[in-house]
């Protein structure tokens, strides 16, 4: 039983959470929480900000009603389960603290020195970074042991995958819960270091930049590229289909990241990503990126 498992491995008990934050990410990740039995503390900052978030989880809940995947009763269960708040004193009696705010540095190791100071003796302190170092984060408090990287796929209450980064100064027991608790959520968990990418990006966005090189060669087309990867590899997208569904502009971040720490000559990203980037081009959200949808 894996629940034996985990409790064997040291894996402490958790009931309620915090997720800190309001952006898609956040919102996401509170539904699932709720949906799995936790009781949730919801901190955002502002009243605004707490509102926006609780009617975006409304109505994703909603449509899963209306799609037969849960019953109303499941709905207000879950949302019963919740609590707003614009305040992060309310996490003092948490066990977990699942941190979802913007993607910078100096804001992550803010908010991490605060919850240091607020959370009780042993609480897990997540990040659901994807791209920043875990070790930053955990430095920033008194107790690296028990702070983790949880690195939810978007969106969070479809995709099944969580990477569960532990640093140089994890905890065995913080690793063992934060898999318990993926493992509750009905999520599968990959275990690793905490180094640029991860898994999935660190062996993904190499492959995608390898594809615009082969490209940019007119060693082939997009769509014979895309063709062979799929019916070749089993892969659901071609890589440039994947690249304008990411984002064009998100893409080069990544694989600008990947560059910046590995220092692989080949992690350099390909000229013709930059110049679509530069030209505006970045994908499906701008109608155009490696392919035009603006007809489709």
């Amino acid at each position: 039983d894996a629940d034996q498992a985990a409790l064997a491995e040291g894996a402490r008990a958790t009931a309620k959470v915090g997720v800190v934050g309001s952006g898609t990410m956040a919102t996401g990740i509170i539904e699932v929480f709720a949906k799995a039995g936790y009781e949730v503390v919801s901190v955002t900052r502002g009243v605004e900000k707490s509102a926006a978030v609780c009617e975006a989880v409304k109505t994703s809940l909603n449509k899963g009603v209306v799609r037969g995947k849960l019953s109303e009763e499941e709905r207000d269960g879950a949302l019963g389960r919740i609590t707003w708040s614009a305040t992060l004193d309310h996490l003092a009696d948490v066990d977990l603290v699942v941190e979802a705010v913007v993607e910078e540095l100096s804001v992550k190791k803010a908010l991490f020195a605060s919850l240091d100071e607020i959370c009780k003796p042993g609480v897990v302190l997540a990040t659901t970074t994807s791209s920043l170092p875990v070790i930053e984060m955990a430095m920033a408090t008194q107790r690296p042991a028990d702070v983790v990287g949880l690195h939810f796929f978007n969106p969070a209450p479809i995709m099944q995958l969580v990477e569960v980064v532990r640093t140089i100064r994890t905890a065995p027991e913080t690793v063992a819960t934060a898999r318990a608790v993926c493992a509750a959520l009905g999520k599968t968990s990959v275990v690793c270091g905490d180094r640029s990418g991860f898994v999935v990006n660190a062996l993904l966005f190499p492959y995608l930049n390898d594809a615009v090189k082969m490209l940019e060669a007119s060693y082939s087309t997009t769509d014979d590229i895309d063709h062979a990867m799929k019916l070749g590899c089993g892969y659901p997208m071609g890589p440039f289909e994947l690249l304008d569904v990411v984002g064009l502009d998100v893409a080069l971040a990544i694989q600008r990241e990947l560059y910046l720490e590995l220092r692989e000559p080949g992690f350099a990203p390909a000229p013709l990503l930059e110049h679509l980037v530069t030209a505006g081009y970045l994908g499906r959200k701008t109608g155009r990126g490696f392919r035009d949808h603006t007809h489709r």
